[in-house]
Parts: C-alpha cells; sequence; structure tokens
C-alpha cells in the first residue's frame, strides 16, 4: 500500500518535530552558538547592590555584571550586545530551561538540586550565609538568637530561612517574598527583626543605606557562586569556565570586586578555584 505525497510529508515533519524536541528544539540553545550570532541574553538580579543592580538610567552595574560581562566578551560578544534579564531567585532554573536567558550570572549557589536540573561552571566566588539587622538592633548577633519567634524573611526558591529554622532556631517564624529587597524594607518597617542570605549581598544592602542596618556574626554557611547554564551544553561550561579563569589570573577579577563589593567594606576573599568535570 502506497501512501499519498501528503502523508508522507506529514509523517516527516512529524519525525522533525520529535527530533527537535528529543534535541530540546530552541529550549536548550548553546551559549557558544548565541555567541557566534554575536548576542548573548544573561540573567542577574535587579535588586542587589554592589551585584546586580538596575540603575535609575537603565544601566546595570555591579560584580555579577562584571563578571557576565567578562565573560561575554572571551566568548567574543561586546558589552552593548549583551541583554540583560531579571532573574530572581525562583526562576533562575526555568529561565535557563526554557531557553530564556543563555546563562545566569546572580548570586547563583551551586549545589546538587539545582545541578539535577542546570549545569554551572565556576565557582566564580565564595560567600557565606550572614543575618541583617536594624543598626540598634542588640538582641540578635547571629542564627542561634534567632529563638523566641523573631521573624525572619528571606526570599522564595532560596534556601537561607529554612536553614536557620532547621538547624538554628526551630521556632523562628519565616517571612518569604519575592526579592531580597522587599525583604529589607520589611526590616526597615519593622516588619521582619531580621534578613538573611549571604553576606556579599547582605554587605551591600548595608551599604546602600548607611546608618540603618548593619551586619552581624560571622557567616554560618559556604556559598559557591557559579553561573548557570542548560544542562548537557558541556562545550560552553568549559569556555565558560576558562573566561573566569583569565579573569582571575589577570587581575580583572579582583579590580571589579573592588570597584563594587568592595565598596561596601566587603573583605576581599580568596579567589575562587573553578570544578573542571
Amino acid at each position: 500500500m502506497k501512501l499519498s505525497r501528503s502523508i508522507r510529508l506529514g509523517i516527516g515533519a512529524v519525525a522533525v518535530a520529535v527530533v527537535a524536541t528529543a534535541c530540546g528544539g530552541d529550549e536548550t540553545r548553546s551559549v557558544s552558538q548565541s555567541a557566534e550570532n554575536g548576542t548573548l541574553t544573561v540573567g542577574i538580579k535587579f535588586d542587589q547592590p554592589g551585584l546586580g543592580l538596575r540603575n535609575p538610567d537603565g544601566s546595570f552595574s555591579g560584580f555579577d555584571v562584571e563578571v557576565a560581562e567578562y565573560v561575554a566578551g572571551q566568548l567574543g560578544v561586546p558589552p552593548e550586545n549583551i541583554t540583560f534579564k531579571e532573574a530572581p531567585s525562583a526562576q533562575r532554573e526555568t529561565l535557563i530551561q526554557n531557553g530564556e536567558v543563555d546563562y545566569v550570572v546572580a548570586t547563583y549557589s551551586i549545589t546538587d538540586a539545582r545541578k539535577e536540573k542546570v549545569d554551572f561552571a565556576g565557582p566564580y566566588f565564595i560567600a557565606g550565609q550572614s543575618l541583617l539587622v536594624r543598626a540598634d538592633e542588640t538582641e540578635i548577633t547571629g542564627p542561634e538568637t534567632l529563638s523566641g519567634g523573631k521573624r525572619l524573611c528571606s526570599v522564595a526558591g532560596s534556601t537561607p530561612a529554612q536553614n536557620v529554622k532547621d538547624n538554628y532556631a526551630q521556632d523562628v517564624q519565616l517571612q518569604e517574598f519575592d526579592t531580597y529587597s522587599l525583604c529589607v524594607e520589611a526590616l526597615r518597617n519593622g516588619a521582619v527583626d531580621a534578613v538573611t542570605t549571604d553576606d556579599i549581598i547582605l554587605a551591600g544592602y548595608a551599604a546602600q543605606s548607611p546608618g540603618d542596618f548593619k551586619v552581624v556574626g560571622e557567616p554560618f554557611t559556604t556559598e559557591r557562586y557559579g553561573i548557570g547554564l542548560a544542562k548537557g551544553d558541556d562545550e560552553s561550561r568549559n569556555a565558560i569556565n576558562d573566561a573566569i579563569e583569565e579573569m582571575i589570573a589577570s587581575g580583572a577579577w579582583e579590580a571589579a570586586f573592588q570597584e563594587t563589593v568592595g565598596a561596601s567594606g566587603y573583605e576581599l576573599p580568596e579567589q575562587p578555584s573553578v570544578d573542571r568535570y
């Protein structure tokens, strides 16, 4: 029995669609392929002073922005050909998986759970979890002092607040917002008693409002910031790792840090070593 030409064409189209789906289609675009086309879309935070901040004039600044632009430059893409897209904590994996960004540089801690969904280059920075409180706060000095029903804020899609509840203060009251800037406003208004996330993020908020807030206690976790990209894009991951290593070796990494986060008084940490796997 012979199939008509239209049926054969239809079957062929379905086969192509199946192959495209199996390969991920547009949803698993390669960073290297985008760079070869001359443009990149990069996910960053828009509300983290010193790290990833959208300024009133529409420009972007911060250490993560500097890292993102350096990596792009090593891939052959100049800053003017980068489109920055906001990447809230709860949306980072989705943005990568849906192909809405080529990579994410957004205080993105490398974890085993996240590595099930995306791949990471780096780390390009090592931070630690800490606490931000109002400047006149005297009772809260570390995670253990949040017992007694203190109100603790962090963002949806991140793990710091739950870490405090699980390991340091079981009766702490958790409050989540979509962004850290909303947590900081809640702290300013007295709606919460402390904000928890990585010390480098908190230092940026403290520096943005001198005399209003302070970071207390010693860091009580290790957070390895990586650059997130589509799972299986090994060629691009290796190229980004090469770029990170070059940024560190050339002195550009330290210079970027001092020009951004360094202004908050945050001390320069040890240079990280990237993971190769």
